[in-house]
């Protein structure tokens, strides 16, 4: 999952394929409308339109280049794709912008077969020890 860290919700394929249409709709006169490519990406990637979704977090990347979500959103997207080294460089970018919600990124599916390298595992936890605040002793 990604895009904000939406919960996850049950919605029946139609009403994915309504909002996409809905939203395709809206940045056909709008295309830079931020919101709404976010939206879009991350509809794209719940009903498994990966490539497309990679479209939007590009486009998003160009638009917010200072987002560290953006680049985090544009990892899942590589990492969907199996490229891992896009996904990588995403990832690290995100983290560079201060993404650091790490108890998500272990857990999110997106990312599995990124988070399966050993060398990527000790990179994002030599990251987490940074920037988790050190506890000083009395």
């Amino acid at each position: 999952m990604r895009k904000e860290h939406a919960p996850k919700t049950p919605r029946k394929k139609s009403d994915i394929e309504f909002e996409v249409s809905f939203y395709e709709n809206i940045l056909k006169d709008a295309p830079q409308f931020i919101e709404a490519l976010t939206v879009l990406g991350d509809l794209y990637t719940k009903a498994g339109y990966w490539q497309k979704g990679l479209t939007v977090d590009l486009k998003l990347a160009q638009l917010r280049p200072e987002d560290p979500m953006v680049f985090y959103n544009l990892a899942c997207s590589h990492a969907l794709l199996n490229q891992t080294r896009l996904a990588f460089n995403a990832l690290a970018k995100a983290l560079e912008l201060g993404y650091d919600d790490f108890s998500y990124l272990w857990g999110d599916e997106d990312l599995r077969n990124l988070l399966k390298d050993e060398h990527i595992q000790q990179f994002i936890r030599q990251l987490e020890k940074k920037k988790k605040p050190s506890k000083s002793r009395p």
